[in-house]
């Protein structure tokens, strides 16, 4: 796969390590680089400097109503909203042409935080947390179904491999409408979601079922429309493991007449181990892919459950 074949991520620049704090610092993180970077294409964004503003240079805040706040600098008071979100409007329109399937935002910043930014009085007081960055807030409302996670939160394992996971179906999706929509493809992409969807809600999955089981009735370009908006939406439900003992229980069904009595009992035991979290999700899938190797399980080596992002991301290794 060439560097132009990956998903593209934008991401803010300082993530990256690029200096561009406004005390001429950066807050570098490893994974991003080092682990998740040979498999996605960054696109780095600093809206600060990218606005116009200097490194070093007088530190930002958000003041006022925590629904349409202004950016100012803290110490001399000067008002940078408009400067902003001219250059916001612009960079999200340019973005929205670049094909990203998911962005990252530095937590807490006043221009690329996307939620609980810290929003300040006019007049003195505590903050609230109520506010998002103002680029960030551009960004979000131009694309809703765009997978958006802040470095904060995606220090938390399950959150991260929700949001990767996201990233990967958004690319996948990319590909299947560049390559041609049709509801033959449409039926290929839904059949092989199929697991990963159930892993996140079977009644989201019945419904996009239902969608493409009616999809032959409605203009090709509606049809998609709808089949992304309900999607990303059972995506951003949580993969409990009460939902994900489910789906291995059923990747199990399709080798219950040619496992052995020992391999059946070996499969039980891990997926008991798994259900009460003593393993994680890596063992039972592991033990599954080798099965359908084993036994050439075709219709289950083409289900992205069981490989959805790159395994070198360890994402299925927290318990």
């Amino acid at each position: 796969m060439t560097e132009a074949d990956l998903p593209r991520v934008g991401v803010s620049g300082c993530l990256l390590g690029e200096a561009v704090r406004y005390d001429g610092g950066h807050k570098l993180d490893r994974f991003w680089v080092d682990v998740l970077g040979p498999y996605v294409r960054y696109v780095p964004v600093c809206p600060e400097v990218e606005c116009g503003l200097t490194v070093p240079r007088e530190a930002l805040r958000l003041v006022g109503d925590p629904a349409a706040p202004r950016l100012v600098t803290v110490k001399t008071g000067q008002d940078l909203t408009e400067r902003m979100e001219a250059w916001a409007l612009a960079k999200v329109a340019e973005l929205e042409r670049a094909g990203l399937c998911g962005f990252v935002f530095k937590f807490g910043s006043p221009s690329s935080g996307m939620a609980r930014v810290k929003v300040y009085p006019e007049h003195g007081g505590p903050p609230s947390l109520n506010g998002r960055g103002i680029f960030a807030a551009r960004l979000m409302d131009a694309m809703p179904l765009l997978p958006v996670e802040d470095e904060g939160r995606l220090n938390d394992p399950g959150l991260r491999e929700n949001f990767i996971e996201r990233v990967f179906v958004t690319h996948r999706w990319r590909l299947l409408r560049r390559e041609g929509f049709s509801l033959g493809a449409l039926v290929d992409f839904h059949t092989r979601h199929k697991l990963l969807v159930m892993a996140h809600g079977v009644e989201r999955y019945r419904a996009l079922g239902r969608l493409v089981a009616t999809g032959a009735s409605m203009p090709p370009a509606r049809l998609a429309e709808a089949y992304i908006v309900e999607l990303m939406a059972a995506l951003r439900l949580p993969a409990t493991v009460k939902k994900q003992v489910n789906v291995l229980s059923h990747v199990m069904g399709y080798f219950k007449r040619v496992l052995e009595p020992d391999e059946k009992r070996e499969l039980l035991e891990v997926l008991d181990a798994y259900a009460r979290e003593l393993v994680p999700l890596i063992v039972p899938v592991t033990l599954l892919n080798h099965y359908v190797r084993k036994f050439g399980e075709q219709y289950m080596a083409g289900q992205w459950y069981l490989h959805p992002h790159p395994a070198e991301l360890k994402l299925r290794n927290h318990v």
